[in-house]
């Protein structure tokens, strides 16, 4: 019963209790605050799909996406037969990830449970392993644990590690494989080309040499970069953070292989030059010298060499002193070898003839205070023994005879303070002051070599006007088919008369019996110059030349041999000049299969006279 009157009286507690009642505003401000997160988040989604998806592909890109380039393999450069005097090889280079690499404490080990490809943070490498790698790699332990440990600052200011670094360029492919048979995690080798110059140091002014980018630095390899160089190629990848490539996500581009330069240049004629050069540098104890080979009927330059010179091979070792390339950068005052443009100037204007006699006295002239000195007596002489001889004051006599500005412009239409426009780097145009300031000192003086500056270049090219019928032809370094149209500076009369005149200076009683060859005959001009050292002649300084045609009765070949500062003894163009002549033209008029143009007894040296020496 007491049981039965609780449930009635619980049930009529419930019957009038109040229940709660949700109120319906309260359902639209839940409802509503539901669906304004979802907009929210439909509006975030369709801003970052749409409106922001670039910056989000690019962020996602600079994190996994790479674009590789594949290197083209450089152009050839070959002599005018061929032979190759530049190449590229395929090498490797090291290189890791300090970003993603974590170098272990001393003394701990990787866990015997990591394998490559393991989802950790960083991949951990041992001391031990840094320790084989850098004594693989020849380089101090040290060095690379700076190399991993090494940051640099973000756009945000904070240290980072680098993504990339290389660790060692251009090693054989067999110290490749070695390398990555340590099996050290994060170190991966990379496919490049090295540049290898089968000549060295005997063609390395021609050709020059490229860093270790392949980028050319010095020669043809510089100025030529657009033809040898090509174009690389490109392969875009998605790489995980270890730099494993996961997948290609666009066609590969293939490189474009660069194009071969065939140069003009005869690699065997280089070597002859070469080897001449630096012995008579070598033996006269000389600053340096230079030497070039010219093609007397197309201006083709076939040997240009420098002494001393460097291996283009072997970079890290280049003096930068010996890159200079003297024979087109370096001027110096020709001395006597301007006197035979000097009688083709006045023979041409109808100023003298060979026979005409000049009064050179007792072998002094005076202008003014100045006084102008012949190394001998001459007396009275013609315009062949004024030549043969090397008289000063009967060269200036000429010059003097002539209008300063048709002297000038002759200069100029033989090349001097002119631009040879061969394309190669640091080419100089030589000086020639303006006409309207010469003084008659300085015309006279010009007359035997002083007071304008050419390279040996400029000299080789303007005795092109000996060689033919008094025509000038553009100096080229690329092999031609036919020559370039010349320009007529003399006629071919005085060509000629020159010639005869340029070949008595090699007899006896000329100032160059030494430049003589077997069975060729030969003709050309020395020159003996004081050089200018801070501003004054100096009395020990010497510059010793000699500029010659071969064979005189038709000429194939222009050599110029410069030789600066020889030992005192030795300062004359006819002592350390002409010899080199005398060995290069025998040599090459050989390789050329040029036939003798004079008996094998052609031979003749001075009697019991003293040897005709000059100085000016």
């Amino acid at each position: 019963m007491i049981r039965q009157a609780r449930t009635v009286a619980g049930r009529r507690q419930d019957k009038y209790a109040v229940k709660p009642k949700l109120e319906r505003w309260r359902v639209w401000v839940v409802l509503s605050c539901l669906l304004g997160l979802f907009a929210l988040l439909l509006g975030r989604g369709l801003y970052l799909q749409t409106w922001n998806e670039g910056f989000l592909q690019d962020q996602g890109d600079a994190r996994y996406r790479r674009t590789l380039k594949l290197d083209s393999n450089r152009g050839m450069i070959t002599d005018r037969n061929g032979e190759p005097l530049a190449i590229s090889t395929p090498v490797q280079s090291i290189w890791l990830s300090p970003r993603s690499m974590r170098v272990l404490p001393a003394g701990e080990q990787r866990s015997k449970d990591w394998k490559q490809g393991d989802d950790d943070e960083l991949v951990p490498v041992s001391r031990e392993e840094v320790k084989s790698l850098a004594t693989m790699l020849g380089i101090s332990n040290d060095e690379l644990l700076a190399k991993l440990n090494e940051t640099r600052k973000n756009k945000n200011g904070e240290d980072v590690k680098s993504d990339f670094l290389w660790v060692k360029r251009h090693i054989s492919p067999a110290d490749a494989k070695r390398v990555l048979a340590l099996n050290v995690p994060g170190v991966y080798s990379q496919t490049e080309y090295r540049r290898y110059y089968p000549a060295g140091e005997v063609m390395a002014h021609v050709v020059g040499f490229t860093n270790v980018d392949g980028k050319g630095q010095e020669g043809f390899e510089m100025t030529k970069e657009a033809m040898l160089s090509g174009k690389p190629g490109s392969r875009t990848v998605i790489r995980d953070r270890r730099g494993y490539i996961v997948e290609d996500v666009s066609t590969i581009i293939p490189p474009q292989e660069g194009q071969t330069l065939q140069l003009s240049i005869d690699r065997r004629i280089q070597y002859l030059a070469y080897r001449e050069l630096k012995n008579a540098v070598d033996n006269s104890k000389a600053v340096g010298g230079a030497i070039v080979v010219l093609d007397a009927r197309t201006g083709e330059v076939l040997a240009m060499a420098n002494a001393p010179s460097y291996n283009p091979n072997s970079r890290a070792k280049i003096d930068p002193a010996h890159k200079r390339n003297r024979a087109l950068t370096d001027l110096y005052e020709p001395g006597s070898t301007m006197k035979a443009i000097t009688v083709a100037m006045a023979l041409n204007a109808g100023k003298v003839t060979p026979t005409t006699v000049i009064q050179t006295g007792n072998g002094t002239m005076s202008i003014g205070p100045a006084t102008i000195k012949d190394d001998h007596a001459v007396g009275a002489a013609t315009v062949e023994h004024i030549i043969q001889k090397s008289s000063n004051v009967g060269a200036a006599k000429m010059a003097l005879m002539m209008d300063r500005e048709d002297m000038s412009n002759f200069f100029h239409d033989v090349g001097f303070g002119e631009r040879l426009n061969t394309g190669f780097p640091g080419e100089s145009p030589g000086r020639v002051r303006p006409w309207k300031t010469w003084r008659p000192i300085e015309q006279a003086t010009m007359a035997y070599g002083y007071g304008v500056s050419v390279s040996v270049m400029q000299m080789a090219r303007a005795y092109q006007i000996f060689a033919g019928n008094g025509e000038v032809h553009p100096v080229t370094f690329t092999k031609l088919v036919a020559p370039a149209p010349g320009k007529q500076v003399v006629s071919a009369e005085t060509a000629a008369q020159v010639r005869k005149m340029l070949e008595m200076v090699t007899q006896p009683g000329g100032t160059a019996t030494r430049a003589q060859v077997v069975g060729y005959r030969v003709g050309g001009k020395t020159g003996t110059a004081k050089k200018l050292v801070n501003g004054v002649y100096s009395d020990t300084a010497r510059v010793g030349s000699f500029v010659g045609l071969a064979p005189i009765s038709n000429p194939r070949l222009i050599v110029a041999v410069m030789i600066d500062e020889p030992s005192f003894d030795l300062r004359y163009g006819g002592l350390v000049a002409a010899p080199v002549f005398s060995n290069v033209v025998a040599g090459t008029l050989r390789l050329l299969g040029v036939p003798p143009d004079a008996p094998t007894t052609n031979i003749l040296l001075p009697g019991n006279e003293p040897e005709v020496k000059e100085e000016t």
